[in-house]
C-alpha cells in the first residue's frame, strides 16, 4: 500500500509536470529523449522531495533556482542533502540561464556526467591470470 507522503508526492510531481515553467520547459526540449546520452526524467519524484530534472544512470540531478528559492534555504539545503545521501549530484543554474546561455548550461551538464560515467567505469583489467591446466582423466 502507498504512503500518503509517496501518494501526495507523486501527485504533486504531475502537477508540476503540467506546469512547467518556460525555463523548464527550455532546458527540457534539450534534455528529452537522451540527447545528451542519458535518460533525464522530469520533475521527479525521490523520497518526499522533486527533483527538476533527474538522471538516474549516472545519478545526477539538475535544479533551476527561482526567486522563491530566496525565502527557502534551510529547505534547499535539507533536500540536496537528502539527494546527495541518495548518491546524486547537483547542479543549480539560475532559472533565467537556459535563456541566457542553454548551451553553457548543457555543457556544464555534459561535463558533470562525463565526470558521473569515468568515475562509475570499472579500472582496467589486470592482465589475466594463466590459465591452469586441466586435469586429464585419471
Amino acid at each position: 500500500m502507498r504512503s500518503q507522503a509517496f501518494s501526495t508526492t507523486h501527485t504533486n510531481a504531475r502537477a508540476l509536470r503540467a506546469g512547467m515553467t518556460d525555463s523548464e520547459r527550455k532546458l527540457w526540449s534539450r534534455l528529452r529523449m537522451e540527447q545528451l546520452g542519458v535518460k533525464f526524467r522530469r520533475q521527479h519524484p525521490l523520497g518526499n522531495y522533486i527533483a527538476d530534472f533527474a538522471c538516474l544512470d549516472p545519478k545526477l540531478i539538475v535544479e533551476l533556482d527561482g526567486s522563491q528559492h530566496a525565502d527557502q534555504v534551510a529547505y534547499d539545503l535539507k533536500r540536496e542533502a537528502f539527494f546527495r545521501e541518495k548518491g546524486f549530484a547537483v547542479l543549480r543554474f539560475a532559472t533565467d540561464e537556459p535563456f541566457k546561455n542553454i548551451d553553457g548550461v548543457l555543457t556544464v551538464i555534459a561535463d558533470q556526467l562525463q565526470m558521473a560515467r569515468a568515475s562509475a567505469a570499472p579500472s582496467a583489467p589486470s592482465a589475466p591470470s594463466p590459465a591452469l591446466p586441466r586435469r586429464g582423466r585419471e
